[in-house]
């Protein structure tokens, strides 16, 4: 899938929380945890207006746009409910705690 960028420690994202991660030559991803430690990373912009989703309050599964309170599904990037649109998804693991994103993936989103 291609070279993957390392992070940090899980630990450092907050539960229900986020934390931005710049790529060269790419768009700014959110790297989100959830309740049950669960990571999911994203372009840092929701559909709807380019809001920053890392400010969002993420609940189970999804984060709400501090702009508009677009719900995002951070599987997918699909916006919820009636709203329509989707923010790319960057491919994002979880290795002996470290946190890893797809550098081929966010560069992809940028393009």
């Amino acid at each position: 899938m291609g070279e993957w960028l390392d992070i940090g420690w899980l630990h450092e994202i907050p539960v229900r929380g986020s934390r931005t991660v710049p790529v060269d030559g790419g768009e700014e991803i959110a790297v989100f945890r959830t309740g049950d430690n669960q990571v999911f990373a994203l372009v840092n912009k929701c559909p709807h207006k380019g809001g920053p989703l890392s400010q969002g309050i993420v609940h189970g599964h999804s984060v709400a746009c501090p702009l508009h309170n677009w719900n995002i599904a951070l599987k997918t990037g699909e916006a919820q409910g009636n709203d329509k649109g989707c923010t790319p998804v960057i491919p994002v693991k979880v290795n002996g705690g470290r946190v890893l994103i797809c550098r081929a993936g966010a560069l992809k989103a940028a393009a």
